[in-house]
């Protein structure tokens, strides 16, 4: 029996990277065997034989003709059926063995280097910082794919996606092989892209090759709409998008915000541009459509419509009238949005209004309602604006500066 660590784990290992999922193929081994070894294995595949030891995931080899046949064999076949499994990834540097000999040891960077094997480019384009697919089909064969390779580009940004790789994804997509996709799949993909190291490559790499539709609709063409005038914006939406998602990148809710605040400028009248009035409002039911699409959680929905109604109005704060600043940071606060709010306008604007901001919000949030206007339905609900507002000119006014 022979055990290789198989997959991501390898190549964060040759990366001097903290390797985090660790798979496993079994080689030379029935399942028969395996439980042998390790008896307190608990199976989880039915068509075809995975086991969990720890947490760990250890699967065996297919072949073409019998897809679920797990046997023993020779050196040969030992090679034949690692080679099989590696050619069935997504990216050639994903697709990259590690013989374990004496497992569990994990071998370190040096030795894995000496140790690993891979398809005939996995080794030079992970040297090379090269994001490959394994064959020209890798992508058709699970379409989700497609995300994959743009939150690959995304986490590895000092890598540069290979033409080929490019074809691929564009090919796929030209297909209609994305469209039925489940949802939560590329929700999931997403997530993990906000948290990467540079999350704008994502929409970066699916507008370059046509791969934002069908679930991505509301930035198609974006990349051909300015982001505003000049001076203020001198680039396309997309990449004023891709920008703002980088600055705010590691924060996953903010990076989602950051996403859907400009989305109302993609269907703003094309003769006004560079000018997109009213693309906040316009906005607002783009960002929920699309955080439905990609059944994201209800937090990011909402998120992201706040993102696109508020952000604007957010960037005047110190502009702002009472009764405005009211009814802003109650939506926000309601959701428990206010700093992400903020981020996202420092990010956008170079404004740090944090201190100003969370002042008012305490200055709101001791107003309450005497007993008198309590239980009134929408008549409390103004009374309790108008007092809060009350409370924020006063606020202001000692804040100003003695003539």
């Amino acid at each position: 029996m022979l055990i290789c660590l198989v997959g991501g784990a390898v190549r964060d290992i040759l990366m001097g990277r903290s390797a985090q999922d660790f798979d496993y193929l079994v080689l030379g081994a029935t399942p028969g065997q395996f439980l042998e070894r390790f008896p307190k294995a608990t199976q989880v595949g039915k068509a075809f034989p995975v086991y969990l030891v720890e947490s760990k995931e250890f699967a065996f080899p297919r072949t073409d003709n019998c897809p679920s046949c797990c046997c023993a064999f020779g050196d040969n076949d030992l090679l034949n059926d690692l080679a099989t499994d590696l050619q069935a990834r997504d990216l050639t540097i994903n697709a990259l063995a590690l013989p374990l000999s004496d497992y569990p040891y994990i071998p370190s960077r040096a030795e894995a280097w000496d140790l690993a094997v891979g398809t005939p480019t996995s080794l030079s384009d992970l040297r090379a910082n090269i994001l490959r697919p394994v064959r020209g089909s890798s992508l058709n064969e699970d379409p989700l794919r497609v995300f994959r390779a743009a939150r690959f580009q995304a986490q590895l940004p000092t890598f540069t996606a290979h033409d080929e790789l490019k074809l691929a994804m564009s090919s796929c997509t030209a297909q209609g092989l994305t469209k039925d996709l489940a949802p939560e799949r590329i929700g999931r993909e997403i997530r993990k892209t906000l948290l990467s190291q540079k999350p704008g490559n994502m929409i970066r790499l699916l507008a370059e090759t046509g791969s934002l539709n069908p679930w991505f609709t509301e930035l198609t063409g974006a990349v051909d709409i300015p982001a505003g005038p000049v001076p203020h914006h001198n680039e396309s939406l997309l990449e004023h998008t891709a920008q703002l998602m980088d600055q705010v990148a590691g924060d996953e809710l903010v990076c989602w915000m950051a996403l859907t605040h400009d989305l109302g400028k993609g269907v703003t009248p094309r003769d006004r541009h560079p000018s997109h009035h009213g693309h906040d409002r316009l906005g607002e039911p783009l960002a929920r459509q699309l955080g439905e699409r990609l059944a994201l959680p209800n937090r990011f929905i909402r998120a992201g419509e706040l993102a696109a109604r508020w952000h604007m109005t957010a960037g005047r704060y110190s502009e702002l009238r009472p009764g405005t600043r009211v009814d802003m940071l109650t939506a926000l606060h309601a959701q428990r949005l206010t700093k992400e709010m903020f981020r996202l306008v420092e990010a956008d604007t170079g404004q740090n209004l944090h201190d100003i901001v969370m002042a008012d919000l305490q200055t709101m949030l001791e107003v309450h309602l005497p007993e008198q206007w309590r239980n009134k339905g929408e008549e409390s609900g103004k009374r309790l604006r108008h007092l809060r507002c009350e409370a924020l000119s006063r606020a202001s006014a000692k804040a100003r500066p003695a003539p």
